[in-house]
């Protein structure tokens, strides 16, 4: 599995048009089902709204979902779909909530609200990219504390807080790879005594 890019959390952002409200939250789902669930709140939230347009783009199956919910065809879920893939994100749904303000805004209008209320949340949600990573583990004498250390840093690695007690224990996690030329590093630094323990890749924003 490739690399990816997401959004953590939620986010939302308003715009108005002509006296309508669009109003755009976007949320990190990794299935249907969440996304789905997402789309129920909000419409919950807004039961007075004219239409909740949404898209939304999975990993699962490469899914990807829109509707117009009532807006003429392709100016609303489109247009919400097209800026999410602009993106680059995936994993990833966004709902517009739009307050009708008495002025029709032709097919130009809508497509231009959706799309920039859709960018709009997407710059405000905190983007993460989630890579194939593993944690890797080692304990070791007081004396080569530093030098570990530095070998963490040099292998891009995200360091735990150390473990102090009879002997220093040190945690980090880093992208798949990036462990390879610290299995070598850290037998010559302890003359084979330490033995880094290496976990299973796993899949986690980095």
């Amino acid at each position: 599995m490739q690399d990816y890019r997401t959004i953590q959390g939620s986010s939302v952002a308003e715009i108005e048009e002509k006296r309508s409200r669009f109003i755009a939250h976007a949320s990190f789902a990794d299935s249907e089902a969440m996304a789905l669930d997402f789309l129920e709140q909000i419409r919950s939230q807004h039961r007075t709204a004219r239409h909740n347009v949404y898209a939304y783009v999975l990993r699962q199956d490469g899914r990807m979902r829109y509707s117009d919910d009532g807006e003429p065809a392709k100016t609303a879920g489109l247009p919400v779909l097209e800026a999410i893939q602009h993106a680059g994100l995936t994993d990833c749904i966004v709902v517009v909530t739009r307050y009708f303000g008495g002025t029709l805004l032709g097919t130009g209008g809508l497509v231009r609200a959706y799309t920039e209320s859709t960018s709009k949340a997407l710059q405000t949600a905190k983007v993460v990219t989630v890579r194939s990573c593993v944690t890797v583990e080692v304990e070791l004498e007081y004396s080569l504390y530093e030098r570990a250390m530095l070998l963490f840093q040099q292998a891009g690695a995200k360091v735990e807080e150390p473990v102090f007690a009879q002997q220093v224990t040190i945690r980090a996690t880093m992208p798949q790879g990036n462990e390879l030329p610290l299995l070598p590093a850290f037998q010559e630094l302890s003359r084979g005594a330490v033995q880094p323990k290496v976990s299973q890749p796993f899949y986690t924003p980095f």
